[in-house]
């Protein structure tokens, strides 16, 4: 019970939450914007996910998805203001969950934006918080723990799923090459020559999904360290592929203590009020700065 939910400073949601709406803003706006173009694709190319089978929603019409991109961008920035959070935040969960299965609708799903979609789920339930709340809780780390699960859930099963579709060599394989030929930058035709370099990355990438569970475990640098590979290797392959990731990207700073980005009054002894909407009988202490 304690792994799952330890005491961590709800600062850090504060912070986590400006990134995460700022980021879903970007998404529905530029880099996943190819749903408003759906609404006029021909109705036998839509595949509904089974989730949208599920809950029985509608294929995507030109009025539907452009009124759907307002309601998200809407509720975004409410929740970006610290308005609402709960409200706010539900309603841009269930709007991104629209908006996306709509979007891999069409034959192609893209796994980086399952730790977003989780982190959009869980993020409201924390509540009000503020960055300079100094305090921590229970219901803050329990939120974080299942968005670092997602996290580490989206590289680890990306290792199974190489495994299942193309076995154990896919680590000496000339995926990367292919890649690189086919939608590579400029950075990357020196890459092209030496295959054997582009199987230590790929054989790099390999070892570390398999073993990203262990980020679960890890603290102080030794966590900052991995956060860091991670972090490089989503620059390198959006520099050599222009794939981003930049959904998983901001999920992953869930691992960082971003509460050190409020700077702290060391003369204010003080604690702010708590949030007009925390839980009687949840635990609320203060954090040591």
């Amino acid at each position: 019970m304690g792994w799952f939910f330890p005491q961590v400073p709800i600062a850090r949601i504060a912070w986590l939450r400006r990134l995460v709406y700022a980021v879903v803003l970007l998404d529905v706006l530029v880099l996943t914007a190819f749903p408003i173009g759906h609404g006029n694709v021909p109705a036998e190319l839509y595949k509904p996910l089974p989730f949208r089978e599920l809950l029985h929603l509608p294929a995507p019409s030109p009025v539907y998805v452009q009124v759907l991109r307002v309601v998200i961008v809407l509720s975004a920035l409410v929740a970006l203001s610290g308005r609402l959070p709960r409200l706010a935040g539900w309603v841009c969960a269930i709007g991104m969950l629209d908006w996306l299965s709509n979007a891999y609708s069409y034959s192609k799903i893209n796994h980086d934006h399952f730790a977003l979609v989780v982190a959009l789920c869980v993020l409201p339930l924390v509540g009000r918080v503020a960055v300079s709340d100094r305090r921590t809780s229970e219901s803050a780390g329990w939120t974080l723990r299942i968005i670092q699960v997602a996290v580490v859930a989206t590289y680890f099963l990306a290792a199974i799923a190489k495994v299942l579709d193309a076995g154990w060599g896919w680590g000496s394989s000339a995926v990367l090459v292919w890649a690189l030929t086919r939608r590579g930058s400029a950075l990357s035709e020196w890459l092209v020559g030496m295959p054997w370099l582009t199987q230590v990355f790929q054989w790099s990438v390999f070892v570390a999904e398999f073993a990203s569970p262990v980020m679960l475990w890890l603290r102080g640098r030794a966590l900052y360290a991995v956060v860091a590979f991670w972090l490089f290797f989503h620059l390198s392959t959006f520099l050599l592929l222009s794939i981003h990731f930049l959904p998983t990207v901001v999920c992953l700073l869930a691992f960082l203590p971003l509460e050190r980005l409020t700077r702290s009054d060391p003369r204010d002894p003080g604690l702010e009020d708590p949030p007009v909407d925390a839980p009687t009988g949840r635990t609320w202490r203060r954090a040591q700065v």
